[in-house]
């Protein structure tokens, strides 16, 4: 019988309303859209000392179980953050394909590329004859499906919250048989997540409005990874809602809020957030406290999101950091 290790989370919904999950995703290099659910305690994998047990049962985070044989020597990663997982397991080398928007560690740039995020080959994955396949959920689900009917093994990562990142790095950690070096990631990520939120602790909460895209404006609301960072760094959203919304200017007008933090990509820009009908009056702008976010640390559910929960810190108290 399998050795079994069992980590339930329930099934992810796409991002809706206006923008679709496919451009989101890419646009944001998300590995999923979709608000956090509760999710159950993460349990250990069976393992003997620091080793994996083989063959190990898991339940991903699209609540299927999967069993993975043997220790994976090729491994294919269809969404960046998974990539940048891998790495920081010292596992790098066994990568032997990625998606073109996979773009950390250096490294990754002479790994073969098996399609972008959204629309991976196929074929080139099954080509790559990967031993074990990390996916995402949403826009990939058809992608998990056509490969398990080539009789690939596959693992849905989709994690929407800190304790999701956590779990997930410790489930990827064990099925590469990385054990140690899972808890080890997860220790280093817990320990600058406890030093940011005590240097913010005594510090009065700073409102702030998310722009995740601005045409139209888009945001980030309760039960997303990137809302959780906002509380963490000493910050209240001014967004009630969940998941990733749609907002209005005028919305923002009414709200007020005393920093603005936006991503800079293809979907944003606030270099001249001031022009904007209305912006102009904010008490955000006027005062100076807008401030640009790297999308790939902030959206990103892989071990970089705590620099990124670093960057918005800074940016709502820099005094708590010295600047």
């Amino acid at each position: 019988m399998p050795r079994t290790a069992r980590i339930i989370r329930p099934a992810r919904r796409g991002l809706t309303a206006l923008l679709t999950a496919a451009l989101l995703a890419a646009a944001l290099g998300l590995a999923g859209c979709a608000p956090a659910k509760t999710k159950q305690p993460a349990a250990p994998a069976e393992a003997s000392g620091s080793q994996t047990v083989y063959p190990l049962t898991l339940t991903d985070d699209a609540s299927r179980t999967v069993t993975i044989k043997a220790e994976p020597r090729r491994v294919v990663s269809l969404a960046p953050a998974n990539t940048e997982i891998v790495f920081a397991l010292g596992a790098g080398e066994r990568l032997v394909g990625v998606t073109s928007f996979d773009d950390y560690p250096a490294e990754v740039a002479d790994i073969a590329k098996v399609g972008d995020f959204a629309g991976p080959n196929i074929e080139a994955v099954a080509a790559a004859e990967p031993d074990v396949v990390f996916a995402t959920t949403g826009v990939q689900a058809d992608v998990i499906t056509q490969l398990e009917g080539l009789g690939a093994t596959v693992i849905a990562v989709d994690p929407q919250s800190l304790d999701g990142v956590y779990e997930d790095i410790t489930e990827i950690a064990a099925a590469l048989n990385e054990v140690e070096a899972g808890e080890e990631l997860v220790a280093s990520m817990q320990l600058t997540v406890d030093e940011i939120a005590a240097a913010v602790a005594q510090q009065e909460p700073a409102t702030v409005f998310v722009e995740i895209a601005q045409g139209p404006l888009f945001t980030t609301g309760r039960g997303t990874l990137l809302h959780e960072l906002v509380t963490l760094a000493g910050g209240s959203n001014v967004v009630d809602a969940e998941g990733w919304v749609p907002y209005s200017p005028e919305q923002v007008v009414k709200a007020d809020p005393t920093v603005y933090l936006a991503t800079k990509g293809s979907m944003s820009d606030p270099a001249e957030l001031e022009k904007r009908p209305g912006f102009g009056s904010l008490s955000a702008v006027k005062k100076g406290r807008v401030a640009v976010l790297d999308d790939n640390l902030v959206s990103r559910p892989g071990p970089r999101v705590v620099d990124g929960l670093r960057q918005i810190a800074e940016a709502l108290h820099p005094e708590a950091f010295g600047q």
